[in-house]
């Protein structure tokens, strides 16, 4: 897959699993893709929540990988104070 190719995938997967988190007052925000990285930015009831973490290795990384590619790896974005 083309990376042009699977930053469109991701990013298509990545906006369908918004609504499921705006259902729970909260989104995402992608901060970059890089190939197989991933940066999300966590934000409303998301950002503060103290399952973030679980929210996007066991939720959206899991996903990506059945969707996109077994090779995708998420990170949460660093907060600049």
């Amino acid at each position: 897959m083309a990376a042009n190719e699977m930053d469109a995938k991701i990013r298509e997967v990545l906006e369908e699993l918004r609504g499921a988190l705006q259902a729970d007052g909260g989104d995402l925000e992608v901060v970059a893709i890089q190939g197989t990285k991933v940066t999300l930015k966590l934000k409303g009831a998301c950002g503060c929540c103290p399952h973030a973490q679980m929210t996007l290795k066991n939720g959206i990384e899991r996903i990506l990988r059945e969707r996109v590619s077994e090779d995708i790896v998420v990170e949460r974005a660093t907060e600049e104070k």
